[in-house]
């Protein structure tokens, strides 16, 4: 049971101690009165007090000299000024010394429960700035976001990268857009043994298809009107590191044959010259395309298919590593608060909640273009819920049946090559089915466990086996 709130009147009033107390002890207040500055300012040295109404001209030290002391010693008692004269001046300089609100003589009783509402609401988003704060200085610094996290999926994604890295192979990373596949990439390279040669990006998708082959390549001065200059090309510049070749499916046919000419001879013939180069490069490449039906709509080669998906990635949507929301959420307000506010920024726990709820079609990339945005257009300490109602407007996207669903997922899990493709179904299957009944339910496992037709006991233990959330526990 929470203690009652303990509220200090300070008034040379006793008709506006006597109201003031009479509508407090009504909301179950613990009231203190006391009837000048000097009073009012041993009270408050004392501690304790969630809120404070002061006066703003009384014997002693006034309200507004009171909030300044207050601000001083960073005291956490919310305080309230009481006037008589309900002026922009004084509106302004009792904000302005860091007063909660303002109250205006003659007031109403609703006007205080409201503001001992407010004052409240104000102590418990404190105590949860000061939470989250020792919370942020034990996380470790550093690291890209789409590594921070948990959750099985990610783990697995940790562990391919572990046995890939140190085999010289072609790696094909897929996965959704925004799920990070260039991270991948660039933690492949980073753990491999060509980590000190160069590692060169380049977005197949965003060059124009004439242009592509030289900036793969190279080409020779003069092989086309403005090559006024010869070009290595990112293969040449790539040299005993790693090029990682991203939206690989949107590659036109013809550039696709000379890449697999490239993969398979490891030469590069600049446009535009006779005599091919030999070259000293690994190859990652990534799409967010189904290559195996461009295969068989002949939009792709499967020769070229073979060659680079020696290893194949799947890199999960953000939506299959929901334990992840959380931990990615704070990384990105940790990283993004102090150059777009000036100040660190929190997330309290419903926001939290709220994010982990969303569907994120546009995954880890979208949750961090969010949560820049709350930043931006948030004006407290700490993003709440409020902060974040933009989100509403995020439709889903289509989906399939879920026989289709499902047949692909079995396609996914056997081509992976893993040896464990039961466990992996079941995990994909329970983890939604556990969490929307836990959503249904609004967290209560006895009736979560009722509603999937299971005992409460093996309920939990599937809960902590694959790290669900549980929605509305601290």
């Amino acid at each position: 049971m929470k203690p009652a709130p303990r509220v200090l009147v300070a008034d040379d009033e006793p008709s506006i101690r006597f109201v003031l107390r009479e509508a407090l002890e009504e909301q179950g207040c613990e009231v203190v009165l006391v009837e000048d500055g000097d009073a009012a300012q041993e009270a408050l040295a004392a501690g304790g007090f969630d809120l404070a109404f002061l006066d703003i001209r009384m014997p002693g030290p006034s309200g507004l000299e009171l909030l300044d002391r207050m601000r001083a010693q960073q005291s956490d008692t919310a305080a309230v000024i009481i006037t008589a004269q309900n002026t922009f001046e004084n509106a302004v300089e009792a904000m302005k010394r860091g007063a909660l609100d303002y109250l205006v003589k003659p007031f109403e009783l609703r006007e205080v429960s409201a503001l001992l509402e407010k004052a409240l609401r104000a102590r418990e988003l404190q105590r949860e700035v000061e939470r989250l704060r020792r919370e942020s200085g034990r996380r470790a610094p550093g690291g890209d976001a789409r590594w921070v996290g948990r959750s099985p999926a990610l783990l697995e994604i940790f562990k391919t990268v572990g046995r890939v890295a140190a085999r010289d192979v072609p790696v094909l990373i897929t996965g959704e857009s925004g799920t990070g596949k260039e991270v991948v990439a660039r933690a492949i390279h980073a753990a491999s043994a060509r980590n000190t040669g160069p590692f060169i990006a380049v977005n197949t998708a965003a060059i124009p298809r004439e242009l592509l082959e030289s900036e793969l390549f190279g080409h020779e001065r003069g092989a086309f009107t403005g090559a006024v200059a010869s070009r290595a090309g990112r293969f040449r510049e790539a040299a005993h590191g790693t090029i990682f070749l991203d939206e690989i499916g949107d590659m036109s046919m013809d550039l696709q044959a000379k890449l697999l000419r490239v993969l398979q001879d490891s030469e590069v013939t600049p446009v535009g010259g006779s005599e091919p180069v030999p070259i000293d490069v690994r190859v990652l490449a990534a799409t967010h395309r189904d290559l195996d039906a461009a295969v068989a709509e002949g939009r792709f080669r499967e020769d070229l298919l073979y060659r680079l998906r020696v290893v194949p990635l799947q890199v999960p949507p953000l939506r299959e590593r929901r334990e992840d929301i959380g931990a990615l959420a704070e990384h990105f307000v940790a990283r993004y608060a102090e150059p777009l506010t000036g100040a660190p920024r929190y997330l309290s726990r419903d926001a939290v909640a709220l994010l982990e709820r969303q569907r994120w079609p546009g995954n880890v990339r979208e949750l961090e273009n969010a949560i820049k945005r709350a930043l931006v257009l948030g004006a407290g300490e700490v993003l709440t819920p409020q902060d974040f109602e933009f989100l509403e407007e995020t439709a889903a996207p289509a989906q399939g049946s879920f026989k289709d669903q499902l047949r692909a997922e079995i396609e996914k899990a056997i081509e992976s090559g893993g040896d464990d493709v039961y466990r992996h179904l079941l995990e994909r299957v329970e983890r939604p089915l556990i969490e929307t009944a836990l959503l249904r339910t609004d967290g209560n496992q006895i009736r979560a466990a009722r509603l999937l037709g299971i005992n409460r006991n093996t309920l939990r233990k599937k809960i902590a086996d694959l790290g669900i959330a549980v929605p509305g526990r601290d």
